[in-house]
């Protein structure tokens, strides 16, 4: 009987590349090596008349080399079913890696994979808020993805489907699916599957993923037979090159579960202004209080326009006075160049802000007076309820004319309650997650009239 194989480890497949990288000259040289062999071989005395090998391969080391590196970060790829586990964004992030792959040591393969490994469902339910929220306002609406709230839409729309040019419509339609099939633990979608929908298209039909069997003729009157999963959705097409999918009430039903897990149930977005937060799967300790992080920051400065002074080489302008939030905001703000005023309630923070050299003032916001005296204001106000829209409203008057505001928000205040107008960015699904939510969130921007 034969011993069953053994699977191996990630720690095997490092071995091997090291193994097989620092052996790259030797089989180039038993490969040229077998070359001339055939080639004496079809020759008496080494006499010449034309090669034998038409069209023979010359491998370079370095080509040897680069290909090695990436087929073992590929293969601890497979080995660990990354693909399962990773959102769509990443899984193209990854293949663009592979262009010009770091090195291959099971330190970097920790760092990269490892995070996939040890909270694989988070990174599921972050790929699928990532997938829908691309599709519709409703699915960045903190408020609509509660369990009962019947706020998600039946059907979503996919442009470029009947485009021949490209996959983009096709390919967003496969991030739906295999979303969802990762967290209901389906198979993912592979191109056959895809292709039997197809089928059912150029029958006339709906292309329905409930596990039926298409068929087609091609014009040598060969049959071709796929299988589709049940997957709860029903695909139409239409002339226009969009397609519409259709989501059963079941599916409906875990996009509404997964959404909401991932968002969790932190925040009321309160239609009554002193609802109470309600436990969730990403609590923080202080509900009031989110610290912003260093992409948010940035991104929030850039949509506000406070440029870093040495992009300027000959007259840089006086720097900005302004208005700025938590002490990681001015952290920011004082590295481009900028002087930074802050207002913080919480002493500690205050305390700490000041120990890195801001001027900062402790007390409550809301009842500081008015001074419009600053070119920016950069604010993180509290997510709870409807509360920052005071915040913000107050912030405006402390800006000079023409002066620009920016703040991060829950994605509810633009999408939901509106009481604010501005130009709105929406910000990567978890963009606070390392702060203790995930809750959707944007940045909005609003310039104080001349």
């Amino acid at each position: 009987m034969n011993a069953i194989a053994r699977q191996s480890t990630v720690s095997d497949i490092i071995d091997e590349y090291d193994a097989k990288a620092a052996s790259v000259e030797q089989a180039i040289k038993a490969y040229e090596d077998a070359c001339t062999a055939i080639e004496m071989a079809g020759t008496i005395m080494g006499t010449y008349v034309e090669p034998i090998l038409r069209g023979k391969a010359y491998v370079h080391a370095d080509n040897m080399r680069k290909n090695l590196v990436s087929s073992g970060w590929k293969a601890i790829y497979s080995r660990l079913n990354i693909d399962r586990i990773a959102s769509a964004k990443d899984k193209k992030l990854f293949e663009r890696t592979l262009a010009a792959p770091p090195e291959l040591t099971f330190d970097n393969a920790k760092a990269t994979f490892g995070p996939y490994l040890e909270n694989p469902r988070s990174h599921i339910l972050r790929g699928l808020a990532e997938t829908f929220a691309d599709l519709d306002p409703a699915y960045k609406s903190h408020s609509k993805v509660r369990i009962g709230v019947k706020g998600l839409p039946k059907r979503v729309i996919i442009s470029s489907w009947g485009n021949y040019s490209g996959t983009y419509g096709k390919d967003k339609f496969r991030d739906i699916v295999n979303a969802l099939a990762a967290y209901r633990g389906q198979p993912l979608m592979e191109w056959e599957e895809f292709n039997a929908i197809a089928m059912m298209h150029r029958a006339g039909g709906d292309g329905i993923l409930d596990g039926r069997e298409a068929s087609e003729t091609d014009r040598y009157g060969k049959v071709t037979t796929a299988q589709t999963i049940d997957r709860g959705m029903t695909v139409r097409t239409f002339s226009n090159g969009n397609a519409h999918v259709f989501f059963a009430p079941d599916t409906l039903t875990d996009i509404n579960k997964a959404l909401a897990e991932f968002y969790g149930e932190v925040l009321p977005d309160a239609e009554e202004e002193e609802a109470k937060p309600r436990a969730g799967t990403s609590v923080s300790k202080d509900l009031q209080f989110y610290w912003s992080p260093a992409d948010v920051v940035e991104r929030a400065l850039e949509f506000a326009g406070v440029y870093n002074l040495r992009e300027w080489r000959n007259n840089p302008p006086e720097p900005s006075r302004i208005l700025g939030g938590d002490g990681r905001i001015m952290d920011a703000i004082r590295s481009h160049g900028h002087r930074a005023f802050g207002i913080e309630y919480h002493s500690s923070r205050a305390a700490e802000a000041r120990a890195k050299g801001h001027n900062v003032l402790t007390a409550n916001f809301l009842e500081c007076p008015v001074k419009p005296e600053f070119d920016f204001v950069l604010m993180n106000p509290p997510f709870y309820g409807r509360h920052y829209v005071k915040h913000v409203r107050h912030a405006l008057q402390f800006l000079k004319p023409g002066g620009i505001l920016v703040s991060i928000l829950p994605a509810t205040a633009w999408y939901d309650h509106g009481e604010l107008k501005g130009e709105w960015r929406d910000l990567p699904v978890g963009s606070f997650a390392d702060a203790g939510t995930n809750v959707p969130t944007g940045l909005l921007k609003i310039r104080r009239p001349a």
